[in-house]
């Protein structure tokens, strides 16, 4: 016995002969934490897909060691008995049914008489959230009524039922608030105590420092190396990853900021189930050309809605102004924003960004169709001439332009939404989360890419959660706490993380002052 609980050996794989895994090695003892870092297309999902039998045996080459025995698993249930359990990014739970029902679905306890057991399901749940430390969740109510940081943990009581031994987290946090990461790591750790193995893939340096005992890098579907975590630092991690060193995770470029280009004035946005509660309170700003404007704030604050609102997709009631070029434009749907030049990048782009079965060119055009079409047919060879520079120009890994968007990494789906985007020509951007879920090497590339277009004299509006990321990129940073604007700053050297949370944090300036505040910051060329 070698003391490792799982052994992947010299795994292989190959779609229509593009390899996706060469060679691959990842090993894990019991109560061990393994970090698996990569960038997006790297291999990390396609080789978890492969070790808990997604691609079941004889689809792929090399070998499973599970306890010392080769695993040669036809389907998942087969790997779910021997004890590995994967919780992918997208929760499968179904919001409607109970949590003990969701934790116990397709293995309910029965009586003697063959009917559910909801007596035994409900005490059992109910221990295994106890275990989690989550007593406050009643397992008899619907998942519907609790947050996704609680949905995460019910995943994991769901993968603690299954007596997992081995426990496979695909980017656990990506949609979790910092109080929620904190208590998903906690529980990581007690995981590890109790001896179960995990494999945490997450882009979230940070949290692979903390949780991981040992980091396993590939790239480009090869294996690249393996170190115990007090050994290395995350930015040996990096160099890793992407084959290169990235000292400066945000390439600042100086650019010139012209005039004001755009207004927004009284943005007001109601609750879309409850017409008493504001989401965006009588919100207004300005942004300039060749500007990079951020929106910080804290997780519910208002942002999304404000964004949402400029581009015509808020779902709710809402009211207020957008001027472009002092001249007031009508936006009341997606398709008028586009028209009028303001596009946008959604926050979760598997919902309102991509349409999954379509190729990733077609996905692209999608919102410049019309200048492909002459007399109600599409000219193919100039459309895909624009697929190709579009892909070259954001570096998007496909093996073909036809191949679904689905198949792609979410890092180069988000690629994907941004050449939509700038398909139309916009003059204003938004991005809303535009690097979540998206690794170093790709964030990298997407803020210079960010700094390319406003240098081009676009200008961008940047929702992110990530300070770092608004203080590394930003000209100007506008601050939202519960729908109203309570910052409006200058991205300089006194701009702090702990100034913006302040600012979330404190009651909005009264309008007079506010108005005296923007007025002074317009910045100047960086």
């Amino acid at each position: 016995m070698s003391g490792f609980l799982l052994e992947m050996r010299g795994i292989a794989k190959s779609f229509s002969g593009v390899k996706a895994l060469d060679g691959i090695d990842l090993r894990v003892r019991p109560g061990e934490c393994v970090g698996l870092c990569g960038e997006n297309g790297a291999g990390k999902s396609t080789m978890m897909k492969v070790l808990s039998a997604v691609y079941p045996y004889g689809t792929w080459n090399g070998t499973i060691l599970w306890n010392g025995a080769e695993l040669r698993a036809a389907s998942i249930r087969e790997t779910e008995d021997a004890g590995i359990v994967i919780i992918h990014q997208e929760l499968m739970l179904i919001p409607q049914l109970s949590v003990a029902e969701n934790i116990f679905l397709g293995r309910e306890p029965r009586t003697r008489g063959g009917l559910i057991d909801f007596d035994r399901m409900y005490v059992e749940s109910a221990k295994l959230m106890a275990e989690l430390r989550m007593t406050h969740i009643n397992v008899a109510m619907p998942v519907a009524n609790y947050a996704g940081g609680e949905q995460q943990l019910i995943e994991i009581a769901k993968a603690l039922s299954k007596n997992a031994k081995l426990l496979i987290l695909d980017e656990p946090t990506s949609s979790l608030t910092k109080r929620e990461i904190a208590i998903l790591l906690r529980l990581v750790k007690d995981l590890k105590a109790k001896g179960v193995a995990c494999v945490y893939i997450s882009h979230k340096l940070e949290e692979i420092e903390e949780i991981a005992d040992t980091v396993t890098v590939i790239r480009d579907g090869r294996f690249i190396g393996e170190a115990p975590m007090r050994d290395i630092t995350t930015g040996d991690i990096i160099r890793m990853m992407v084959g290169r060193d990235m000292s400066n995770l945000f390439p600042r470029e100086e650019h010139p900021i012209g005039d004001v280009v755009f207004e927004a004035i009284g943005i007001t946005c109601l609750d879309p189930d409850n017409r008493a509660r504001k989401r965006v309170d009588n919100v207004s700003f300005s942004l300039r050309k060749g500007e990079i404007l951020g929106i910080a704030g804290l997780v519910g604050a208002g942002r999304t809605e404000l964004v949402s609102a400029l581009f015509g997709a808020y779902r709710g009631p809402h009211s207020g102004e957008v001027r472009l070029d002092g001249k007031r434009i009508q936006v009341r749907s997606p398709r008028e924003a586009v028209g009028q030049g303001i596009c946008m990048v959604p926050e979760d782009r598997k919902a309102h960004g991509i349409v999954p079965g379509l190729g990733v060119g077609h996905n692209i055009t999608l919102s410049v169709l019309d200048e492909f079409t002459s007399a109600g047919l599409i000219d193919e060879n100039r459309e895909f001439s624009d697929i190709g520079a579009a892909i070259q120009r954001l570096r998007i890994k496909t093996a073909s332009p036809l191949l679904a968007i689905s198949n792609l990494s979410g890092g180069n789906q988000q690629k994907a939404v941004i050449s939509k985007m700038l398909a139309a020509n916009p003059r204003v951007l938004i991005l809303d989360e535009p690097t979540r879920g998206v690794d170093v090497g790709a964030k990298y590339e997407i803020y210079k890419l960010m700094f390319a277009l406003v240098r081009e004299g676009l200008s961008i509006i940047m929702v992110s959660s990530e300070l770092s990321e608004v203080l590394g990129i930003s000209d100007r940073v506008l601050v939202i706490g519960e729908g109203e604007l309570r910052g409006d700053f200058i991205n300089d050297e006194t701009l702090t993380q702990e100034r913006i949370l302040a600012a979330a944090i404190t009651p909005a300036l009264p309008t007079q002052q506010r108005q005296a505040a923007s007025d002074g910051l317009a910045p100047s060329i960086h």
